[in-house]
C-alpha cells in the first residue's frame, strides 16, 4: 500500500509538467520518464523535497483511497458470505446440558463460544442482551464456554466453574455469567478467588463445586464445545452463530440485525 502512494504522489508531482507539452511537441512515454529516473534518481528527490506539502497530501488520499476499496472489497465479500452461509447453515449441537435462555421454538436461535477472560466478549455481552431484548420470545440464547488457555490464564478455572455450577443450577450458573462478565478485571486480578468468592456469593453448594470442578463431566463438556469450536470454523472468541451463520468477532448490534433481515427475505423468497 505504502509503494502505491508513494508512485501515486511522485506521478501526480511530474503529471503537470508532462500535461504543458504541446501537440507539436509531445510527453514523454512513461518508459522514457521512468529510463531518466532511473539514471537519474536524484531528479526525484529535487521535485520531492520541493513539493513536500503536496506529496505528503497526495500520500495520504492514496493511502485512505486505497483503505476504503479495501473496506468496501472485504464488505463485499462478508456479505456473499453471509449470502452463503444462510443458504448452507452450520449446525451446532444443542442438548440438555447447554446452557439455553429462550424458547427452542424460537424464531431465531444465537449461539455464542466465549471465553470468560476475553475483553472481546465482555464488550458483546450488551449486544447480545440488546438483541434478546428486541427479538424478545423470537430469540433463544446458547452459551457455551470457549477457554483460550493459551493466551488468558484464567480462562479454563472460569469456565470449570461455571460448568459445575450449571451442573447444580442453571439460574445460578447464569448469574455467575453475568458477574464474572461485568467484572471482569477482578478475574484478570485474583484469578480462581474470584469465581470461588462468586460461586459463594451465589448460594451454591460449595462442598459438590469442590467435586465437580474436576469432574469427568465438567471436563467433557468443555472438550465437546472446543471439539465443536474448531469444527464449526471458529479460531478466535467471541464466535457467534445466529441461525447457523457464522459470525466472527463482536460485532455491533446492526450487524446481527442485518443478518437477521437478510435470514427474513431469504425465508419469504
Amino acid at each position: 500500500m505504502k509503494k502505491f502512494a508513494v508512485a501515486a504522489a511522485a506521478l501526480a508531482l511530474f503529471a503537470p509538467t508532462a500535461k504543458a507539452n504541446s501537440d507539436s511537441n509531445p510527453a514523454p512515454t512513461a518508459a522514457q520518464i521512468k529510463a531518466v529516473l532511473e539514471a537519474n534518481p536524484d531528479i526525484v528527490l529535487d521535485v520531492l523535497s520541493q513539493n513536500k506539502e503536496k506529496f505528503f497530501a497526495i500520500v495520504k488520499q492514496a493511502a485512505q483511497e486505497d483503505q476504503e476499496q479495501q473496506a468496501k472489497d472485504q464488505a463485499e465479500e462478508d456479505q456473499k458470505r453471509i449470502a452463503e452461509a444462510i443458504k448452507n447453515p452450520l449446525k451446532p449441537d444443542i442438548g440438555p446440558n447447554d446452557m439455553v435462555r429462550g424458547s427452542k421454538h424460537a424464531k431465531y436461535t444465537l449461539v455464542e463460544y466465549a471465553d470468560f477472560q476475553c475483553p472481546y466478549c465482555a464488550e458483546a455481552v450488551p449486544t447480545v442482551q440488546s438483541l434478546r431484548t428486541e427479538y424478545g420470545k423470537n430469540m433463544r440464547f446458547v452459551f457455551k464456554v470457549m477457554p483460550l488457555v493459551n493466551i488468558h490464564p484464567y480462562a479454563l478455572i472460569a469456565a470449570k466453574y461455571f460448568e459445575a455450577i450449571s451442573l447444580q443450577s442453571h439460574k445460578k450458573a447464569w448469574e455467575y455469567h453475568d458477574k464474572v462478565f461485568a467484572n471482569q478485571t477482578q478475574l484478570d486480578s485474583q484469578g480462581e478467588a474470584f469465581c470461588k468468592q462468586t460461586a459463594q456469593s451465589l448460594g451454591v453448594n460449595m462442598q459438590r463445586l469442590k467435586k465437580d470442578l474436576n469432574g469427568t463431566k465438567v471436563a467433557q463438556l468443555i472438550s465437546d464445545n472446543t471439539a465443536e469450536f474448531k469444527k464449526l470454523g471458529f479460531q478466535g472468541t467471541p464466535g457467534f452463530l445466529i441461525n447457523g451463520v457464522p459470525v466472527f468477532g463482536a460485532y455491533p448490534l446492526n450487524y446481527f440485525q442485518n443478518i437477521i433481515q437478510k435470514i427474513n427475505a431469504a425465508n419469504k423468497g
